[in-house]
């Protein structure tokens, strides 16, 4: 989903599917490896494990938690090809057949039993983004697991949400505070500016960070970089937003930022030199 461009945990999210300046993030790089290599590893539990600061979108707030004892009923949907084999909140490539899902609040990666009370099927995905942000939905799954639970032709169902854990996992410790919490904190408003074109594009060097259709994606990896620097976005003729960091009055400047974004999980991520003087 962050096809944010989500490690929430990216959130993410998303992380789904938001602070003040604080100095730049230096988690260890991940292996330079294939993106099935990178998800394979989420599965095995060696993927950094992300909570993040709380965060904004369409002007409600997002307080991820390790809720250890989660649970909660409502609508979830699923997201796929629009979506497929862009980076997620922690970081990993979104792969649409894999037994994956997004949540607003829950670690990344984390663990939940998906019940359908439409159908009384079952199944557990691994969080690993974030989202949804539409009102009133708790999960976003993918293809793969929407299938499996009866969800993708409806788009829509009415689940229960139960945290559960892999072998190897911490027993549970006792209930946190519930894992959504809405309003509950305020954050200041993201650093974020337009990108204009032509001739009036900013002078300096640029950091790419990814490149999204979904606004909701969108809001919350503005609110995830704003650690790392001024955020800008831009929407491109093809209706994709642009997300990135700058402009860099150096070239080893916007060098250290990139740097920081695919240690932090954005291996994908790019530096633009400025554009021509004229």
């Amino acid at each position: 989903m962050i096809r944010l461009l989500l490690p929430i945990s990216g959130a993410l999210l998303l992380a789904a599917c938001a602070g003040g300046k604080s100095p730049p993030r230096t988690l260890p790089p991940p292996a330079k490896a294939s993106a099935a290599t990178a998800n394979d590893a989420a599965r095995l539990g060696k993927w950094p494990v992300k909570l993040g600061k709380p965060y904004q979108v369409a002007g409600l707030t997002y307080v991820p938690v390790d809720d250890r004892d989660y649970r909660e009923d409502g609508i979830a949907s699923w997201y796929g090809p629009g979506f497929h084999a862009l980076n997620t909140a922690n970081g990993e490539r979104y792969d649409q057949d894999d037994l994956t899902a997004a949540h607003r609040t829950l670690p990344m990666p984390s663990w939940v039993e998906v019940e359908n009370l439409d159908n009384g099927r079952r199944l557990t995905v691994r969080i690993n983004d974030r989202g949804p942000f539409a009102r009133g939905r708790i999960i976003d799954l993918s293809r793969k697991s929407a299938q499996l639970l009866g969800v993708d032709r409806a788009g829509t169902a009415r689940v229960r949400l139960r945290r559960v854990y892999p072998p190897g996992e911490a027993a549970p410790a006792p209930p946190a505070v519930p894992s959504v919490v809405v309003a509950a904190v305020t954050v200041p408003e993201v650093a974020s500016i337009a990108v204009p074109g032509g001739s009036n594009a900013p002078a300096g060097w640029l950091v790419q960070v990814a490149a999204l259709a979904d606004g909701g994606r969108v809001a919350w990896l503005k609110g995830y970089l704003s650690s790392f620097g001024p955020v800008l976005s831009e929407t491109a003729p093809g209706g994709l937003t642009r997300v990135r960091l700058g402009p860099y009055a150096s070239q080893s400047a916007a060098s250290a930022a990139l740097a920081q974004v695919r240690a932090a999980g954005y291996g994908d991520a790019r530096m633009i030199p400025p554009a021509p003087s004229r």
